[in-house]
């Protein structure tokens, strides 16, 4: 059975420079019923403008995902990292006992579009780490790709908690599929166009969440990109 999030029902924060949708609560949107999944604590759609972005600031005890869909992020951090993360590309801070860090939009005439992901750690206190990495999503159309995990199989970025989460474009009426383990849960992000998980309609921004050892079935009502979460 889905649980559907409908991206208009989302959070909002419009600070003209930011227009940020949030999944579940954050800042100063609260919703009791959407504070978190499992372990996923964060998904914000950001729209950042052009020479505009966050600047210097602190984090601690989360794992931070940036996936960018349009423009470019350029980073700094206070672990001596600085990279600029384009699309297809995805990007992963350990705060762990603490790191500042700065996102920025670099271009004086494109907006910088990009999903923020928070993810609760397995403990606190580890020890802050950076990873980046390019995965070519388009010469895999129709499989889920695994950018992210507990163990960096693969080739996927590590992530402090039992997570895997996978990346997949589909053409127009293309299928995959994905099946939960024992003890297991989902949660569907589509990130463009529209597709049908398990029979119900989701557009772009609609979240869905899966119950225990539910199989997935992805089939694309368009050309469409989602990003699926497999979790404890």
């Amino acid at each position: 059975m889905l649980t559907i999030r409908r991206g208009e029902d989302r959070g909002r924060s419009d600070f003209g420079w930011l227009d940020s949708r949030h999944t579940f609560s954050f800042g100063d949107y609260f919703d009791r019923n959407h504070v978190q999944f499992r372990d996923l604590r964060v998904i914000n759609e950001d729209r950042v403008a052009p020479g505009r972005g966050f600047g210097t600031h602190p984090h601690r005890n989360m794992e931070i995902l940036s996936y960018v869909l349009e423009g470019a992020i350029e980073h700094k951090d206070s672990l001596g990292n600085g990279s600029v993360v384009l699309p297809g590309e995805l990007q992963r801070m350990s705060a762990g006992t603490g790191v500042t860090h700065s996102e920025l939009n670099p271009s004086a005439t494109e907006p910088l579009h990009f999903l923020q992901i928070w993810i609760v750690p397995e403990k606190d206190g580890l020890a802050p780490g950076y990873e980046q990495k390019a995965f070519p999503l388009d010469e895999h159309r129709g499989e889920l790709i695994l950018v992210a995990s507990r163990d960096g199989r693969h080739g996927s970025l590590t992530l402090h908690q039992d997570v895997s989460l996978f990346a997949t474009r589909l053409g127009s009426h293309q299928e995959t599929k994905y099946v939960l383990g024992p003890g297991r849960h989902g949660w569907i992000q589509v990130v463009r166009g529209s597709v049908s998980v398990n029979g119900e309609s989701l557009r772009q921004g609609d979240g869905a969440a899966t119950g225990e050892a539910e199989p997935i079935l992805l089939r694309a009502e368009t050309a469409a990109e989602v990003l699926l979460f497999d979790l404890r």
